[in-house]
């Protein structure tokens, strides 16, 4: 049986219909093609399919589409604005946060959101609040210099 969902996606009013079942990393990926968001372990594990909901970042491979319902939802394709990059995904561009580059759209989700609830980081906090989040590349020195590089330019621009 059906759903009819309405959500906000990256500042968008989206309707559409879902199987109950379907998870919001699905429903993002295969329906409104916002490939950004990756799936890495399906098991809420890794991180690399983290967004923001309602301005909170989730595991969206742990989120049916329908518990979305009526919710705000941003993606990696919608941190950008006016063609600019958000600060945080900047400051991954400068320290070289990324080498393959799967885990950086849920770092990047998960670094704001964690930048948004304390702009004054320490490494060993960012460290502790990125745990959740795994690199393959093991690029983790530059993505917490990215991370804090990124909360300094985020405070500064106010976002």
């Amino acid at each position: 049986m059906a759903l009819s969902i309405s959500l906000t996606v990256n500042g968008k009013p989206v309707t559409a219909t879902v199987e109950p079942h379907l998870l919001l990393v699905q429903f993002l990926r295969d329906q409104l093609r916002l490939t950004g968001t990756h799936v890495g372990c399906d098991t809420a594990q890794c991180g690399a399919c983290t967004v923001h909901l309602d301005g909170r970042a989730i595991d969206s491979c742990n989120v049916l589409a329908a518990q979305a319902d009526g919710m705000d939802v941003t993606t990696i394709e919608g941190m950008a604005k006016d063609g600019q990059l958000h600060p945080m995904q900047a400051a991954f561009r400068e320290c070289h946060g990324l080498q393959c580059g799967f885990c950086t759209p849920g770092m990047v989700m998960c670094a704001s959101a964690l930048v948004a609830q304390s702009a004054d980081l320490s490494e060993e906090t960012v460290r502790e609040q990125l745990d959740g989040n795994l690199c393959r590349c093991t690029g983790y020195h530059n993505i917490v210099k990215a991370v804090l590089q990124g909360a300094q330019a985020m405070k500064k621009a106010g976002a």
